[in-house]
Order: structure tokens, then sequence, then C-alpha cells
């Protein structure tokens, strides 16, 4: 006998968003374009809407982004030298000693592939003293 599928509702309490992800995992491994597909696609579309709402993950923080960026691409200094200037600019800025400008996000935005939403976020600096 197949079990009748629940109504799809939005998602607005801890105990909907548990019957939700056990629903989506139940069906996780429906095919595309059958009902059972297109019900965990709705799914998880509410899921994630639901945990951006109560779960917000915030942005990174632009020079921890561009580290990691670094080391995920295993670039160097020397690499973001385009992108920032000389070695002692790019050290002072991943020092943190000196805050990044539009041009310089500009270039590390394509040189590393981080949308420049993240890197003109405000960030602390220190002063060179």
């Amino acid at each position: 006998m197949r079990r009748k599928p629940t109504e799809i509702r939005p998602i607005r309490t801890r105990a909907d968003y548990r019957a939700a992800l056990k629903e989506a995992e139940r069906l996780w491994d429906a095919r595309p374009g059958t009902p059972e597909g297109d019900r965990v696609e709705v799914l998880v579309t509410l899921i994630e809407v639901y945990e951006a709402r109560h779960h917000p993950i915030p942005a990174p923080d632009p020079i921890a982004a561009v580290l990691f960026m670094m080391e995920q691409k295993r670039l160097t200094r020397r690499d973001l030298e385009p992108a920032i200037g000389s070695r002692g600019r790019v050290s002072e800025t991943l020092a943190r000693r000196r805050p990044l400008t539009l041009p310089m996000v500009r270039r590390l935005a394509a040189l590393l592939n981080i949308p420049a939403e993240v890197l003109v976020r405000p960030y602390a600096t220190r002063s060179a003293a």
C-alpha cells in the first residue's frame, strides 16, 4: 500500500522543520521529474528558507575569506601581488594594517572568485604602531 503524502505547507516551527527534514530524507533518492522528485525539491526549498531565516550564516571577514581562498587554491602571497600591489603592501593588507581598496577588491574578486560583496564588508584593521 502506498503511503499518502502529507500536504506541503510553510515551515513555521521547529517541529515543522524536523518533519520536513525527515520527509526530505525519506525522498532523497527520488528521480527528478517524478512526483516524489518534485516533492523533495519543494521541501528542500522550504527547508533552505527556514534555515536562512532562523540560522543565518554571517558572511566571512574579508581577510579571512582571502586567506581561505589562498589556501584552497594553493596560492602564495606573491600570487596576490598583481591584485594588491608590492610584497610589502600584500603583507600589510593580510596583517590588517592596511585596508582593502576598491581596486584591490575588484582584482581579488576576479583572482580568487570571491564575491565583491564579501570583500567590501567592514573589518577591523590594526595600526602600524
